[in-house]
């Protein structure tokens, strides 16, 4: 029997702190190891799904200034 996403992630929630930030870190490192062209595919499927959101209406876009501002409350808390 194949185990999902969420008995993995609902297990590793279960750990020790530590033993959640050493899986987390190799899960991160793990990434280091694509090829260019993978990256590039990753990017691109994001940059579809990301558009595909705006045209459905399910998110939507904010201006640069919007952004800076919102980065800017977050860095003076």
């Amino acid at each position: 029997m194949e185990r999902t996403l969420e008995d993995l992630a609902s297990e590793a929630l279960g750990l020790s702190l530590e033993s959640r930030a050493a899986l987390a870190k190799r899960l991160l490192d793990s990434l280091d190891d694509l090829a260019p062209e993978e990256y590039e595919r990753l990017w691109v499927d994001e940059a579809a799904r990301r558009y595909q959101q705006l045209k459905a209406g399910t998110s939507r876009s904010i201006t640069s200034e919007e952004l800076f501002a919102r980065l800017d409350g977050r860095l003076r808390r």
